[in-house]
């Protein structure tokens, strides 16, 4: 364990390392994963945040305090390495439970306070139409994101942007459909219709 955990903190890019590392010890079923997980949440190392938030992330399938726990401690982490991996830990678990399954769960993080939870759904589904069930509707996802066209955040409305240019490059009509109505005489919205069409 110590091996493990001394190699991913001098590894300062990537996720590949630290996703190699959570199987690993996901392999060990003796552990105590959750406890382990949780733990890593408080160490000064990013990396150990990563790793915690990765293990959650696979376990939050059967463990509801695990994914609790993603919503809440790892949303509120001020590092954007572990928000990426939030990000990738909520689209695992939307795959696994199924995106339609999910939508419930995706409506209800997309109206939560704080950015970096709406993020997590926002950047961690890209690309939102390349992903089931929201491919055969790009209506839905558009939807969802425009949402959250003016929101306070930059840091979120350029995920919001960016998404909806991805989903643009196959989708056009649909998201100008989307974007003709908007009021880009307020700066926030301007931002957002300008990433798009970039």
């Amino acid at each position: 364990m110590k091996q493990l955990i001394d190699r991913i903190k001098k590894v300062e890019h990537g996720f590949k390392h630290i996703i190699e590392v959570g199987d690993s010890m996901l392999g060990d079923k003796a552990e105590n994963h959750f406890d382990l997980a949780k733990g890593f949440l408080s160490d000064q190392s990013y990396q150990m945040r990563m790793l915690g938030t990765y293990l959650l992330g696979q376990l939050s399938i059967k463990n509801p305090a695990a994914f609790k726990l993603l919503e809440t401690t790892v949303a509120a982490d001020q590092n954007w390495r572990v928000q990426e991996m939030l990000a990738k830990a909520f689209d695992y678990y939307c795959k696994t439970i199924g995106y339609e399954k999910s939508l419930p769960t995706i409506k209800k993080w997309l109206s939560n306070k704080n950015p970096n939870v709406k993020r997590a759904v926002i950047e961690g589904l890209r690309i939102w139409t390349s992903r089931p069930y929201f491919k055969e509707n790009p209506t839905v996802a558009i939807n969802l994101i425009g949402e959250h066209k003016e929101d306070e955040s930059e840091y979120l409305r350029k995920s919001v942007g960016n998404s909806l240019r991805d989903i643009r490059k196959k989708n056009r009509e649909l998201v100008d459909r989307e974007t003709s109505g908007w009021n880009t005489t307020n700066p926030k919205i301007k931002f957002v219709k300008k990433l798009i069409e970039k």
